[in-house]
Formats: C-alpha cells, sequence, structure tokens
C-alpha cells in the first residue's frame, strides 16, 4: 500500500485522481493541498492543507496536479524528505523547468506534460512518422481544449512538436501567421490553438505531403485517462530508487 500526497486535490484533475486512488487497493492518499483547502476538505477523507508548509504527514510519493507555481515549494518539501514526485501541470517557467531538473539529481521525479498512455504512444508514432516521411511533409499541429484553460498552447501540443523536432533538430515553431505574408517555411512546425465549451483534449498531428495527408490524432473523453496515468506513474516512481528525470515512456519502457 503506498500512501500519495495530491497537490491540487480539489481540482478537475486532482479530483479525478482523488476518485481513481479511492478505487485502488494498492494505495491510498494521506493528505492532498489546495489553496482552496476550507471549502475542499469538507468533501474528503483525509485532511487539506492550504500549503506544502501546513503538511503532517510523510507520503511515498507526491502527484501535483494544482498549479505551476507549486512547483518549487513542492519540490523543495520533496527534496527535503526524499520523497518522489510526479509533475503533471503545465505552463512552467524556466526557472521551474531548472527547479525539475535540480531536484531530479536528489530525488525519482517524474515530469510529462500529458499523462495518458495514449498520448504518450502519439508521441512515439510522431517521431516515427517526421522520420518516415522526411522534409517533404509539412507538420501542422491543432490542438482543442476547454475554455477554462489558462495555457495555449497547450503543453501536450509542445510535447508533439518537441517529438518532430527531435527527429527534424532545425525545425522552427510557428504560432500566429496572420502578422506575416508570405509561403510556409520547410522548417516550420505550426501549432494552433482551439478553446471552447468542455472539450477536455483533443490533439491531432497533421503531416501534408505531395498528394497525401496523414492524420494522427488522439481524443480525450474524460479526465479519468490523465487521472489513470498519473496514478500509475507515482506508483512507478515510488518503486524507482535512483534519483533521476523520468517520463511516461520510461515507465512504459520498464513495464514492457
Amino acid at each position: 500500500m503506498k500512501n500519495i500526497l495530491v497537490s491540487g486535490c480539489g481540482g478537475r484533475l486532482g479530483s479525478a485522481i482523488v476518485s481513481r486512488i479511492a478505487e485502488s487497493a494498492d494505495s491510498r492518499i494521506i493528505a492532498g493541498i489546495d489553496v482552496m483547502a476550507q471549502s475542499v476538505a469538507p468533501r474528503c477523507d483525509f485532511p487539506v492543507y492550504a500549503s506544502i508548509d501546513e503538511c503532517a504527514e510523510t507520503p511515498d510519493v507526491i502527484i501535483d496536479c494544482s498549479h505551476h507555481t507549486a512547483a518549487i515549494p513542492l519540490l523543495t518539501y520533496a527534496k527535503a524528505k526524499h520523497i518522489p514526485a510526479v509533475i503533471a501541470t503545465t505552463g512552467h517557467t524556466e526557472e521551474e523547468i531548472a527547479a525539475i531538473k535540480e531536484a531530479s539529481a536528489v530525488i525519482p521525479v517524474m515530469y510529462s506534460r500529458n499523462m495518458s498512455l495514449g498520448i504518450n504512444l502519439l508521441v512515439d508514432l510522431v517521431k516515427r512518422a517526421t522520420s518516415t516521411l522526411g522534409i517533404d511533409y509539412n507538420i501542422e499541429i491543432v490542438e482543442q481544449h476547454h475554455n477554462k484553460k489558462l495555457d495555449a498552447p497547450s503543453g501536450t501540443a509542445l510535447m508533439l512538436a518537441d517529438a518532430a523536432k527531435s527527429v527534424r533538430e532545425d525545425s522552427e515553431y510557428v504560432y500566429d501567421r496572420h502578422t506575416v505574408r508570405r509561403e510556409r517555411g520547410e522548417s516550420e512546425i505550426g501549432i494552433h490553438s482551439v478553446r471552447g465549451g468542455t472539450i477536455v483534449g483533443e490533439h491531432e498531428v497533421i503531416f501534408a505531403g505531395p498528394d497525401e495527408v496523414i492524420r494522427l490524432s488522439h481524443s480525450a473523453y474524460s479526465r479519468e485517462v490523465f487521472a489513470t496515468g498519473a496514478v500509475r506513474a507515482a506508483l512507478y516512481l515510488a518503486g524507482v530508487k535512483k534519483p533521476g528525470l523520468y517520463s511516461m515512456a520510461d515507465m512504459i519502457a520498464d513495464e514492457r
């Protein structure tokens, strides 16, 4: 039985993670962190704190699904107590990314812009398609999310773009074409964002080549797919003894 601390336990993804762990036989939540602790606590069967500094419990692993600004204090706490941490948030600043990498020298850290197993499979397919199709195929990425999402493009869209760029190293990300009147550059990867309604998450990678188009896509119909992946990542990380920066790809490879 693994004891888990969930940061952001009252949010959309946090609530899904709480429900997922409640159904689990091999894990339990011993504490939660949420800036709205006073209103979140009554609906939880574990203690909820407004700040990690107030937490009295010592978990086996931390899942952070709150806000990117929570990364540094959470990692400071995790390093001090030698607790593995799953960072399941997006929109991190350069300083926060540096803190994640620094912490991984001390503790096991799982960092992924998307915890869905399907998305991580899509990342692998994008790399393979980029390599196979070559420079004659233009790459465009379209992502769609609900109207409450703060960051654009999504962290997952950037994750997919990075997958393509790992093959085409000279690629240039282009987010907005209306300000420049010119032909599309050969090295461009176009990234486009749609915001509306209650769309959970839609991602499509388009490879447009001579006389044909290949589309790779993923649709999330609920946050359960992200919650399941985050919990699976936490249980994996809790069993890792060696400090390091781990990805969902690492977990998938180790579980084969």
